[in-house]
């Protein structure tokens, strides 16, 4: 339990909360607005990282435009997610989105001569002797801890300037996406996920209106697989797993799916769930070594997210008259 009162383990939550909350935000976006049920957010997540990883470590391309990349790599995966939603609706739409991100998870895995395969970013090709795509990165991230030193006097490590650009980003795209759901396109939307809704002069445009909220939850996916890059230094096909996605949708259901502040608060909820159980040390977590407390720690977040769906389906923050679950 003592290590839960060491800084450097509330920065690590705080950190991995900030990327699922910006990656959450997409899910909360298609979910909570049209009613997309996608369960292959993950592949967005996975299609922009390893695109800005080979953009920068294959290709030699400048670390900012490898990173637009990767954002651009991330919405076409969206477009084409909303291709198939024009024509699948539902539970066919949400195998679509399964199957989508395993054969990506699948191709990564196997395309080892550009991906790295099961070896990583660490074996993707590249003309230097090391594959590191995270030195443009940690040299801006250096050049922000010498500015707040010289301004405070307070010396921040990597993980504290990436705390603070990660919770940046994730509060500037969450105003972004109040204002954006309080928009008359975002209630169109609405009115579309609940059947013969929209008037007809709107109709035509609802398909269009779903790629386009597609496209946008999955650059914001984009942007938590970027992080999640160079937060960790290294990526592999391990790590873009179906259950990535299945911690997004725990985050909003917790939270409560139709509101954005609730994301933020199921984000930090699950990441001191699913990073501080580790240290517990009293009954039953003491019974277990450290191996089986992984295991035990999924059991519980499982645990938790069948208890919402029974007692409190609207999450902590949502409105039980809004909720749209089928």
């Amino acid at each position: 339990m003592a290590d839960l009162l060491v800084p450097g383990f509330w920065i690590f939550v705080l950190i991995n909360a900030g990327i699922y909350t910006i990656f959450a935000l997409g899910l909360q976006l298609q979910y909570g607005v049209a009613g997309l049920m996608n369960f292959g957010a993950v592949a967005l997540m996975g299609l922009s990282a390893y695109t800005m990883v080979i953009s920068f470590i294959t290709w030699n391309v400048n670390f900012l435009v490898a990173c637009l990349l990767g954002l651009i790599a991330a919405a076409l995966g969206g477009v084409f997610l909303g291709l198939m939603a024009r024509r699948l609706r539902g539970d066919y739409f949400a195998i679509v989105t399964i199957a989508f991100s395993e054969t990506f998870r699948y191709v990564a895995r196997n395309a080892s001569n550009f991906t790295g395969g099961d070896q990583g970013s660490l074996a993707i090709p590249s003309d230097s002797v090391t594959a590191s795509y995270v030195a443009p990165w940690n040299d801006f991230v250096a050049s922000i801890s010498t500015q707040i030193e010289s301004l405070t006097g307070f010396t921040l490590d990597r993980d504290s300037v990436m705390l603070i650009a990660i919770w940046s980003v994730a509060i500037i795209l969450l105003i972004v996406i109040a204002r954006l759901e309080k928009t008359p396109w975002a209630q169109v939307l609405r009115a579309s996920r609940e059947g013969d809704l929209v008037p007809q002069s709107l109709g035509k445009n609802v398909g269009l209106m779903r790629t386009q909220v597609l496209v946008l939850g999955s650059v914001l996916g984009g942007i938590a697989g970027i992080f999640f890059a160079l937060q960790f230094s290294f990526i592999q096909p391990n790590n873009f797993e179906p259950l990535a996605t299945f911690f997004a949708w725990m985050i909003i259901l917790l939270g409560g799916a139709t509101r954005v502040v609730g994301v933020p608060v199921g984000a930090l909820i699950f990441g001191f769930i699913f990073a501080g159980t580790r240290f517990f040390d009293f009954p039953p977590f003491s019974w277990f070594d450290s191996a089986d407390k992984a295991y035990l720690r999924l059991i519980i977040v499982g645990a938790i997210l069948i208890a919402i769906v029974l007692w409190r389906p609207q999450g902590i923050l949502g409105r039980r008259k809004e909720m749209i679950l089928e």
